[in-house]
């Protein structure tokens, strides 16, 4: 027995040293932050402030690479087989814990073959309406909805984002009907609601750039437990008459789940640090954002308690991939 624990142990130290190694020179080529989404949404816009800030603390370029489609799921299907060397990682949103409730079959195994790094943002979610449904408020966007049920479109960014499952819990708040219209991503979502083309998205600020600012969309609520820094005089989904309506986008950075822990805990300080820099902070506070660090372990158990929590919901809501 005493020789057996010997052996283990000294292949344990042997697999550590190892990590270690590689940790010391990694990166030895570019890395690539993987986005299953179109660029504009939050996993996107959070990895293009990190990627600049990781180039000149790595020391090897960061470049950013959308995979849109199938809510996500294409993107984190290429860096759930990337080999796992910390070279490929995947910057995910919130639709990461709803893809599992959702698809009947995904072609990885989100508690297998990845894991986290840290969650780099969180954010609260923004209800917005286009100005040709002429409504100010969330009552009288309710008031419209049942003056002509199933006549309203709300848009998101892909059935089984986090755009579709904010806005159906509202849906099913407010009781009234609207149809679901998804898109490849949030950039397409916002064009047609500026459009009229359909009516309402529910969205997180960074996604929302200048466009309510600049009248093009009005915002009637935000989703968080207070008025947001951003839109300081929009009213929040409790003063909006849903009391205990919070729903909050975050992203997050994940590798492939046999990178080794040296590594994943040299891109956990790295991004940390970027996260800390003055202007990182600034630039997310214009966004209606927020840094939201976190050790991998933490992050690991976030996601397993977030697909719990979603999975409940998407029951409920009987929402389903098509």
């Amino acid at each position: 027995m005493t020789i057996l624990c010997s052996a283990i142990l000294g292949a344990s130290a042997a697999i550590a040293a190892q990590g270690n190694d590689s940790a010391a020179t990694y990166p030895q080529r570019p890395v690539r932050f993987v986005i299953g989404f179109t660029p504009g949404g939050q996993p996107d816009l959070t990895a293009r402030l990190l990627a600049v800030k990781l180039t000149e603390s790595l020391g090897q370029q960061v470049v950013i690479e959308n995979r849109p489609g199938a809510g996500g799921t294409i993107g984190t299907k290429i860096v759930a087989e990337a080999t796992p060397d910390g070279h490929t990682l995947l910057s995910v949103s919130s639709s990461y814990v709803i893809t599992p409730s959702i698809y009947a079959k995904l072609p990885y195994d989100p508690k297998r073959d990845l894991a986290g790094i840290t969650t780099t943002a969180s954010a609260p979610y923004v209800l917005v309406v286009s100005n040709a449904l002429g409504v100010k408020t969330v009552q009288d966007l309710v008031a419209a909805a049942k003056a002509k049920p199933g006549q309203l479109n709300f848009a998101s960014a892909g059935v089984g984002s986090g755009l579709h499952l904010a806005a159906e819990v509202f849906v099913a708040a407010a009781q009234i009907q609207a149809a679901h219209i998804p898109y490849k991503g949030v950039g397409e979502a916002l064009t047609d609601t500026i459009a009229g083309r359909t009516q309402f998205v529910v969205t997180p600020p960074p996604t929302l750039g200048t466009v309510v600012k600049d009248g093009k969309l009005r915002a009637l609520a935000v989703t968080g437990k207070q008025r947001s820094a951003t839109y300081p005089d929009v009213p929040t989904m409790s003063e909006s008459g849903f009391p205990g309506y919070e729903w909050y986008a975050w992203a997050g950075m994940l590798a492939p789940s046999r990178t080794p822990r040296a590594i994943v805990e040299k891109l956990n300080r790295h991004i940390h640090a970027a996260l800390a820099m003055a202007d990182i902070r600034q630039r997310y506070a214009a966004m209606g954002s927020e840094p939201a660090p976190r050790s991998p372990e933490e992050f690991d158990r976030m996601i397993a308690s977030e697909m719990a929590r979603i999975a409940a919901i998407a029951r409920k809501a009987g929402i389903r991939a098509e």
